[in-house]
């Protein structure tokens, strides 16, 4: 059953979670749940990762064609660049 819960809901050994993180749904299997709070290395035991990779390809695929038509760093014009091509277009008249 798919539905919207608070951070606080209590969740349970075979329950699957549905995550959003930088635009991506991750969905998780919980396999257990730790008796303590554990270390970040360790939380990979008491979860697996369901997630297609279908996913991470289509956002790959959409990154790489929003940033083909500019360069990085490259802004917008500055106060200078504005007046530079002011005294270019002024001198060409």
């Amino acid at each position: 059953m798919d539905k919207t819960v608070k951070p606080s809901r209590e969740i349970l050994a075979g329950d699957k979670i549905a995550v959003r993180i930088h635009q991506i749904w991750y969905q998780l299997k919980v396999l257990d749940i730790p008796k303590s709070r554990v270390g970040a290395k360790l939380v990979d035991i008491y979860r697996m990762d369901t997630t297609p990779q279908e996913v991470f390809e289509v956002k790959e695929m959409i990154a790489l064609s929003s940033d083909s038509n500019r360069e990085k760093g490259l802004g917008r014009p500055t106060k200078k660049d504005r007046r530079d091509l002011d005294d270019f277009q002024t001198e060409s008249d």
